[in-house]
């Protein structure tokens, strides 16, 4: 067995309930802690934490992050989760559940900032880095022992520190042979945990555990499972390979290795996001193109900046609709040439948006970009005149607002939606 004090950092030949050098109970210890490499970081409610850290005065109280009465919770503090509100919840709901909670509205570039600055520590010990969203990440240490010091366990306890001592946030760490064991490690012992799962109790790990635990495996995946008798991930290694390929075709495989513990997914730093979206909850149900046009225009001005600060370019246009029933419609379009404008996103929105508009009464509306490539393709494009015109514009305002500030400029059709009555 093999310990690790993840406050001094001293090393144990065995499991103790306190370090014998500096007396702290935070000790991990596994018989495989010395040689897992592959770790997954996740930040401790992340958009709360950073919140309370710029306004101390709301450390005891509960908060959620999230807009609006008919918007949703986009994440709220451990504080708030103890009165029963999750994220995604509708705010409605929540303020039922907590009606004492302080709720902020989400400041995105803040919270950009702290992930980039986050990731940028994870990028001194590694290279091999694959963000999945602003707050979580995986992360291969192979390697770095030689030039650490240390094994990776040693050095993700000092990431650990290092965060929680300069960005005053906690991140909880999970350890693990594989991608896929190491973030289900991570939501082990959260808060400011760390969490290892060896390959040895892998699938013993598992076996209980619902198959919704497998990614990939939404309500629907459930239901059909459990029609085939398959309810636990146990059910489901102890499965005929041949049955579930049938059943559940490639899917089915992939889903019987996970089963089993196993994931031969590197961590690559170069895999692209899967795209970049922003929706809008309307303060009361709309029906009328302008109406809607009006609250599509900025949300394509914001995901655009996104995409120019991200520096990447999307080759799909999503639009995304919920009805006064809660009905959720997606529309998609494949683009000439990849975009990071907003001109071209609005274009094509409003495209998608108009054979949708009747008799029929709307919550939500969303738009985004997919199939995500660098952004340098829009450069090289011969057949992004247009596109390279509209991006030299924006470029332009994008450098306004930085020195001037965010309403420096804005367009008609921002103004009315900001007049618009609150959501």
């Amino acid at each position: 067995m093999s310990a690790l004090c993840r406050d001094c950092l001293a090393r144990h030949q065995e499991a103790v309930r306190r370090c014998a050098a500096c007396g702290s109970p935070r000790v991990v210890a596994h018989p495989e802690l010395d040689r897992l490499t592959i770790a997954h970081m996740d930040c401790d409610a992340f958009y709360a934490s950073v919140e309370k850290r710029d306004r101390p005065e709301l450390r005891d109280q509960p908060v959620i992050v999230g807009g609006g009465k008919r918007g949703v919770v986009t994440t709220c503090c451990y504080i708030a989760r103890i009165f029963g509100v999750r994220s995604a919840m509708p705010m409605f709901k929540a303020l039922r559940a907590c009606p004492q909670a302080v709720v902020i509205k989400p400041d995105f570039s803040k919270y950009r900032a702290e992930s980039k600055r986050i990731l940028g520590f994870a990028a001194e010990l590694t290279p091999l880095i694959q963000p999945l969203s602003l707050d979580e990440a995986w992360m291969d240490l192979s390697g770095t022992e030689r030039l650490h010091g240390a094994a990776p366990a040693a050095t993700l306890a000092r990431l650990q520190a290092r965060i929680e001592a300069e960005v005053g946030i906690t991140v909880s760490i999970g350890l693990a042979p594989n991608k896929f064991l190491a973030k289900i490690a991570s939501d082990l012992d959260k808060p400011r945990g760390f969490s290892v799962i060896g390959q040895a109790e892998a699938q013993a790990f598992l076996a209980p555990r619902p198959v919704s635990i497998l990614p990939g495996v939404g309500p629907a995946t459930v239901k059909s499972m459990a029609v085939a008798g398959l309810a636990t991930v146990g059910d489901l290694a102890r499965a005929a390979p041949r049955d579930l390929a049938g059943r559940f075709g490639a899917h089915g495989l992939r889903l019987w290795d996970l089963a089993h513990g196993r994931d031969n997914r590197p961590v690559d730093p170069r895999q692209a996001r899967k795209g970049i979206s922003a929706e809008t909850t309307f303060g009361e149900d709309l029906a009328g193109l302008s109406d809607l046009e009006d609250r599509l225009a900025p949300l394509c001005e914001r995901v655009a900046r996104q995409a120019r600060a991200g520096g990447v370019a999307g080759r799909v246009v999503t639009l995304k609709l919920k009805t006064d029933d809660f009905r959720i419609i997606t529309r998609r379009r494949a683009l000439p040439a990849p975009t990071q404008t907003a001109r071209t996103l609005f274009a094509v929105g409003r495209e998608l948006l108009a054979p949708e508009v009747g008799a029929r009464r709307w919550r939500l509306i969303g738009v985004g970009i997919a199939e995500l490539l660098d952004a340098g393709a829009v450069e090289d494009d011969l057949f992004a005149g247009a596109e390279r015109r509209a991006l030299a514009g924006e470029r332009s305002v994008d450098a306004l607002r930085a020195r001037f500030g965010p309403d420096a400029v804005t367009s008609g059709r921002a103004l009315r939606a900001r007049t618009a009555p609150p959501e």
